[in-house]
């Protein structure tokens, strides 16, 4: 019973994380969301920082056991490009928790979590293999610091731009998902897509960008 009311509260910590963010949370949100009371809330955890530090041990667990499942035969880009497409995915699902990188007491709170860190540790060591492999396989441009393009991946976790383009209700999320990629992986220099194909991108961006000037206007 204990554990699986622990479980709730960090599912419905999770969630708030996600949609909300750390600052604007607030233990009353994730009692009520559970159905207890404040009170009961510090039975589990002992102040804000603590359940967000828990929260994302649980998230880092299932990253971890996510880069796990890769087949070790994949090629180390392929793998890395696996787990950025099923982070964004996750945020795009609101089931990304979203912290402040600046705060102090939350710092020292995911510092001292051993399940946090230790899974941090696993996720990093792995994906800067992986990294420092595709930079030698000729995949990765190899004058790029491995710890830039690791901070890189990280960063799609909390990507705005993931945010901006699902609200603008222009894009499913699987199209969010290769845009979002390409820049990543393939960044904004000219590609070889087919002009024609361009140019449709461009014509559908430009008239539904056309649309939303025009409604936004007739509001106003």
């Amino acid at each position: 019973m204990l554990r699986a009311r622990e479980d709730a509260v960090l599912q419905a910590a999770n969630q708030l994380l996600a949609s909300k963010g750390f600052d604007l949370m607030t233990l009353d949100d994730v009692a009520t969301e559970v159905g207890i009371s404040k009170a009961s809330l510090y039975h589990h955890f002992e102040s804000k920082e603590d359940l967000a530090a828990a929260t994302m041990a649980r998230a880092m667990a299932s990253a971890t056991d996510f880069v796990q499942s890769l087949p070790p035969s994949d090629a180390p880009l392929a793998k890395i490009q696996a787990v950025v497409r099923w982070v964004m995915r996750m945020a795009l699902h609101g089931q990304m928790p979203s912290l402040p990188s600046q705060n102090s007491s939350l710092r020292a709170a995911l510092a001292k979590h051993r399940g946090y860190m230790d899974g941090l540790m696993s996720v990093s060591d792995t994906l800067g293999a992986w990294i420092e492999q595709a930079q030698a396989d000729g995949q990765i441009n190899p004058a790029l610091p491995p710890i830039v393009v690791l901070y890189t991946v990280f960063a799609r976790a909390c990507d705005p731009v993931l945010e901006f383009l699902k609200a603008s209700e222009q894009y499913s999320d699987d199209e969010i998902l290769e845009y979002v990629m390409a820049s990543c992986f393939d960044g904004l220099k000219a590609s070889t897509i087919a002009p024609k194909t361009v140019a449709l991108q461009i014509t559908k961006s430009g008239t539904e960008l056309k649309k939303r000037t025009k409604k936004a206007t007739e509001v106003a």
